[in-house]
């Protein structure tokens, strides 16, 4: 008997501890003071499902200390010859309706726009890899290269192999990954390399105990540097799919290929990130070389992280969407905005600008997909156009505006994207850029279905009941 009571009080304490911490949890969360849909959303994911909610908060919610990435002293040394450069240009045309966002992006962002850019946009991963390789077969002095994926499969180890040869030649080879998005490969790919003589980090490290605070803030950014004077920027990782595609079709992407001063704005971003994992700063000539006017666009590269006191993208979008005066063209392979994005869409849209969203018909994260599915019947109430891509998954992140602004890079139209991951966009402003990236759209948009508010309703109630269900949960993506 005196068995059962102890094993009766023991159950019954593990309980009162347990609730204890879950509403303690609770608790912090309130007064983290975030936004209020991600409170709830976490409240519900708390109370609901105490025993996962409790770990997935642990893993997945906890806000990162804001600190900077790197001291004040150090980015003014690390952009002294950019600012030098952005200071000597005798003028820089760009739409007048932009200016308030060139200026928000270089007060919040530190991101200079210049002009006098060459920029060649690729929608596929042959076109884009055979580019890169061939620029980096041209390297003399330095390569650096950051990616979320860099696969040990036909594609990576292609790459891998000619930073192997260039190393071999004496041109300084630097390589990041991002831990969680390289999971699956195997140590020994990236040991090759080390072995080489390049040097290899991955961004954020996550082990245990350390797990806990890293695994939810994750470098998403794709970009190269050559020479300091060739980059490249965009939503393609360094892996298969992204040249032979996925079982249902292609896979559609956007990358860009800089050349021009607009490179400095790739190099401070990687210097940054490479500095935050090792401390070791790059400020030298080398690293900003003189670079001569190669083109008409005028180029701002913008990046974005958690550690910030500011979401600088997505409120550019935000600027962006609202200063629209015909059209907004976005194209993202998943949609779960913020409150602020979806509202500036819905009002564009009754406002009478023509707002049109391009999303994958079928993509590649099942619960992603739903939440994404979720947000369209409000969308399509405002005004806004729906396309779902057929020919396969868009994994495109482009969008243009009124033939004078357009941006390709690795932020999707997601909490993750705007809230806790490392992102790099490239803004541009001049009309030959947004006219060839519109008639990509258009291309696009005619691979695929325009949603109708009909045909939409006409959906099982198992799918909508799935879409709410999940959208419940869409700030924590």
């Amino acid at each position: 008997m005196e068995i059962v009571i102890w094993s009766n009080i023991f159950s019954a304490a593990v309980y009162i501890v347990y609730f204890a911490v879950v509403l303690t949890t609770i608790f912090v969360v309130i007064l983290d003071n975030r936004n209020p849909v991600k409170t709830m959303a976490w409240i519900l994911v708390l109370f609901f499902l105490p025993v996962v909610g409790l770990v997935f908060y642990i893993f997945f919610g906890r806000s990162t200390r804001r600190e900077h990435l790197i001291s004040r002293r150090g980015y003014a040394r690390l952009t002294k010859r950019p600012m030098a450069e952005y200071q000597a240009q005798v003028s820089l045309h760009t739409p007048i309706e932009k200016q308030s966002l060139i200026n928000f992006f270089s007060r919040v962002n530190g991101a200079l726009p210049f002009g006098g850019n060459k920029v060649t946009v690729y929608i596929d991963g042959v076109s884009m890899v055979t580019d890169l390789i061939k620029e980096l077969y041209r390297a003399s002095h330095h390569i650096h290269l950051e990616f979320y994926i860099f696969e040990d499969d036909a594609v990576g180890r292609l790459v891998r192999d000619v930073l192997i040869d260039k190393a071999r030649q004496g041109v300084k080879v630097r390589v990041l990954h991002d831990d969680v998005g390289c999971w699956k490969v195997n140590r020994t790919f990236y040991e090759q390399m080390l072995c080489e003589g390049i040097e290899v980090l991955s961004f954020l490290k996550v082990r245990f105990p350390q797990f806990t605070g890293k695994v939810n803030y994750r470098n998403h950014r794709k970009i190269v540097i050559v020479d300091g004077k060739v980059g490249f920027v965009g939503g393609m990782n360094l892996a298969e799919r992204y040249v032979k595609g996925v079982k249902w079709g292609v896979w559609r992407d956007t990358h860009a290929k800089l050349e021009g001063k607009a490179v400095y704005g790739l190099q401070t971003a990687f210097l940054t990130d490479w500095y935050a994992m090792d401390h070791t700063l790059f400020t030298s000539a080398e690293y900003f070389p003189k670079i001569d006017v190669r083109g008409n666009a005028v180029a701002q590269i913008v990046t974005s992280d958690p550690v910030g006191e500011w979401r600088d993208i997505m409120q550019g979008l935000v600027m962006a969407i609202c200063s629209a005066r015909r059209y907004f063209y976005i194209q993202t392979p998943y949609f779960l905005p913020s409150e602020e994005v979806k509202t500036a869409l819905q009002t564009a849209a009754l406002s009478g600008i023509d707002v049109r969203i391009m999303l994958p018909k079928r993509a590649d994260v099942w619960l992603i997909h739903k939440g994404s599915l979720s947000y369209l019947a409000e969308m399509m109430d405002a005004g806004v156009k729906i396309y779902l891509y057929k020919k396969g998954f868009i994994h495109s992140k482009l969008m243009v505006s009124d033939d004078d602004f357009s941006t390709i890079g690795s932020t999707n139209m997601d909490f993750r994207s705007f809230e806790h991951n490392f992102e790099a966009n490239a803004f541009f402003y001049d009309c030959d850029t947004a006219l060839a990236l519109k008639e990509i759209f258009l291309a696009d948009q005619k691979r695929c279905m325009l949603l109708s508010m009909k045909v939409w309703n006409k959906r099982s109630w198992k799918n909508k009941i799935t879409e709410s269900v999940v959208r419940l949960l869409s700030p924590l993506l």
